[in-house]
Formats: structure tokens, sequence, C-alpha cells
């Protein structure tokens, strides 16, 4: 009876340590963001994702794309308005939506912002070896893609 309960133990403490050590990261990136440029995770991923679509996002497709709720994406919008970092329109083919974008001040804002987070993640794998890191994203990789079959599947 051990041997079975062996294997989901095995599982739950994993999922332990990925959590708890995503968080770790997350917190550390979070106070180097504010610290450095006075903002937050949930603003640097916003700007993220319009930097991927120079040609904008609804305000529906940026929820969707970081998984919050329409007043939030509102709320951070309005707040990048107001510090000249994105620019909200009327979409062109349907007046009723919103896109938003990135201004050049916003890109040139988050062009540094991603510079520094990309060393400050740097920073943070440092400690693992190359090879470990190739590893992992490998065992990460084949995670991942399991549990998008189970979530494909009924």
């Amino acid at each position: 009876m051990a041997d079975v309960a062996a294997p989901a133990q095995d599982a739950l403490r994993l999922w332990l340590r990925l959590v708890s050590t995503s968080a770790r990261i997350e917190r550390r990136l979070a106070a180097s963001l504010k610290r450095d440029f006075g903002s937050t995770l949930p603003r640097f991923d916003l700007l993220a994702q319009l930097d991927r679509a120079p040609a904008g996002l609804r305000m529906t497709e940026l929820a969707d794309r970081l998984l919050v709720t329409n007043g939030n994406v509102t709320w951070l919008v309005t707040s990048l308005v107001r510090e000249g970092l994105v620019s909200r329109t009327r979409a062109t083919h349907d007046g009723r939506g919103i896109v938003v974008r990135l201004t050049p001040r916003g890109r040139a804002h988050f062009a540094e912002m991603a510079r520094a987070h990309e060393q400050w993640v740097a920073e943070l794998f440092a400690g693992m070896p190359v090879a470990a890191r190739e590893a992992l994203a490998v065992h990460l990789g084949t995670l991942k893609q399991h549990v998008a079959h189970l979530e494909d599947s009924p």
C-alpha cells in the first residue's frame, strides 16, 4: 500500500516545490520592478502583451491573454494612458471595441524594463548549472504537454 501512495506523495511534493519556487521568483521580480521602475508585474505583463502586438489589442483580448477580468484591464490601461505609455482608440471596423497600443514612449519604457527583467531572471537562474537548466526546461515542457493533453480530454 505504501508503494501506491509514494508516487502521489512525490507528485504533491514536486507540485508544492514548483508553486513555492514560482512564488519566490515572482516576489523577487515584483520587488525589482517596484524598486527600479515604480511598476508592478501586472503592468509589466500588460505592456509585454502590447509589445508583442504592434497593431494593438482589444481590451477583451488583453484580459484573455492576461487571465484577468475586463475590469482589471480597464483599470491598468487607464493608469497607463494617464502616464502616456499606452493609447486607447476605437476599433476602425467596430466602433464599440477599444484597441490599446503602446505609444512610442511606452515602447521605449517597456524596452528598458524588458532588458532589466531579462537580467534579473538570468541572475535568478545563475545558481543552476546550464545542463540542469536545460534539463528542467525539457521536463517542464513534458509536464506542460501532459497537462494540456488532460485539459483537452473529456
